[in-house]
């Protein structure tokens, strides 16, 4: 890691819930299924049945999102850690529309509007990160002399 910059620790920040959920799922799958998120109610089972298959499979998009993002967080630059931000958008989006428009009829309706708004701050927040690297993309394209154009620099030429 050359310097330690916001969007690394804000990118680091949202990666490891998505490691530790990840972990939780692929390494306990009924554990996870019966007490997700581990305070409250549990969100998992309140879409049955069991699928040890589906929840290690769910585990293993988490692990891959959080591990992929605190990975470039920590060895790579901007461009990189914006490329994981997109994936990990990817990822969050159909999750959040799900839950939208999926009310679980094991929960209250104020758990449902809870685990939304924090899934949806999690579309924030790759949103967010996509802009800050976007932003920090563009004004090292600067002091450079670059365009910072997407293929600045590949070639060997200034973009």
């Amino acid at each position: 890691m050359d310097q330690l910059t916001p969007a690394r620790v804000f990118g680091a920040a949202l990666a490891l819930p998505q490691l530790l959920i990840g972990l939780w799922a692929v390494l306990g799958p009924r554990s996870f299924y019966d007490d997700f998120p581990g305070l409250g109610p549990a969100l998992v089972a309140a879409a049955p049945p069991y699928n040890p298959h589906l929840t290690t499979d769910a585990g293993a998009g988490f692990l891959a999102t959080g591990g992929l993002l605190l990975g470039v967080c920590v060895w790579a630059g901007a461009a990189e850690i914006r490329v994981a931000a997109i994936g990990y958008l990817l990822f969050c989006t159909p999750h959040v529309l799900w839950h939208a428009t999926h009310p679980s009829a094991l929960l209250d309706a104020g758990t449902d509007v809870l685990n939304v708004v924090l899934i949806g701050a999690q579309v924030a927040g790759a949103v967010t990160l996509i802009v800050m690297c976007g932003r920090a993309g563009r004004s090292a394209g600067r002091s450079a002399g670059r365009s910072g154009g997407p293929l600045a620099g590949v070639d060997g030429r200034a973009g």
